[in-house]
């Protein structure tokens, strides 16, 4: 396989993780925010069976198969149920944006945790895509403390676990990038995540599922993108220009943004769209930072 082909996998995979937050409201509509997510990473986790494959327990770094579960697991859980419990469609959106946070929090922990050199332009990286959260959750009234106040007291749990899903995820990227070993454990994690909720949905009573044409459809297409996502993006980062597929990843929130809208029929004010790009903006700062230190001190990154 070229090196240009794996790219362009690659970059299919960042198209693929764009359309799971508006596939995700659109099954947990039909099916419930944890049945929904429960059915979804089943899906999932069959569609990476068969293309990625499981490996044996024995061969994963014991460390990094406690904290990778751990971690996975918990961030998966807040991601989807962050979705699933929103109000509507926008606010499922905007939650997603709120968890979009995580490359910049990431970037911000291998500095911290992994001792990862960045020159000044992380700050002002980090307090872009901060203000850009802030200035989706204004809602029409945009940068305005007392509309994202009253937003987010709206429903606390949605904007709640999305902010700590992407905390989670920040400590996932950093704690696995020193303990992995090249180990992959993406198809255990996603099955752990499926088995989670699904003890999740019976502790919790069930509730109805209405498996209709639409809903099946959706939960099809969810689960594909999960799976082919993290498998096409397995395929560019060993394969393919990983600077390329690095820089083009910092434009999903926007992109998911794009295409949320899109599956969900949902209209989003122009204060959504400048705070989207705010954010995009942001983590694309914090990434620079480090790559110019990277240049300059070559050897101490490893993105």
């Amino acid at each position: 396989m070229t090196k240009n082909k794996a790219t362009l996998i690659g970059v299919g995979a960042i198209l693929l993780w764009s359309a799971v937050v508006g596939l995700i409201r659109g099954v947990s509509e039909n099916l419930g925010a944890t049945g929904g997510a429960a059915a979804i990473y089943s899906v999932a986790s069959v569609f990476l069976l068969l293309s990625v494959g499981l490996k044996r327990l024995a061969s994963f770094p014991r460390r990094y198969l406690v904290w990778g579960s751990i971690l996975f697991v918990a961030y998966e859980l807040c991601f989807s149920l962050s979705i699933g419990y929103a109000n509507n469609s926008r606010q499922a959106i905007e939650a997603s944006m709120v968890n979009y946070l995580w490359p910049s929090l990431t970037m911000l922990a291998a500095i911290v945790v992994n001792k990862h050199r960045a020159s000044w332009l992380i700050m002002p990286g980090l307090a872009l895509a901060i203000f850009g959260i802030c200035r989706v959750l204004g809602g029409d009234e945009g940068l305005n403390l007392e509309s994202m106040l009253f937003n987010v007291q709206d429903n606390p749990l949605s904007y709640g676990l999305a902010f700590a899903g992407a905390l989670i995820w920040a400590a996932y990227c950093t704690i696995t990038a020193r303990i992995a070993k090249g180990a992959n454990g993406i198809t255990l994690f996603f099955i752990l995540t499926a088995l989670v909720l699904w003890i999740k949905y019976l502790i919790g009573g069930g509730g109805q599922m209405n498996l209709d044409t639409h809903a099946l459809l959706y939960l099809v297409l969810a689960g594909a993108a999960m799976g082919f996502g993290y498998a096409a993006w397995n395929i560019g980062i060993l394969h393919g220009h990983v600077t390329i597929l690095a820089g083009a990843s910092y434009f999903v929130p926007v992109l998911s943004a794009v295409l949320s809208a899109l599956i969900l029929s949902t209209t989003l004010p122009l204060s959504f769209w400048q705070g989207a790009a705010m954010v995009c903006a942001g983590s694309i700062l914090c990434w620079i930072s480090t790559r110019r230190k990277k240049n300059s001190h070559r050897g101490n990154l490893d993105f």
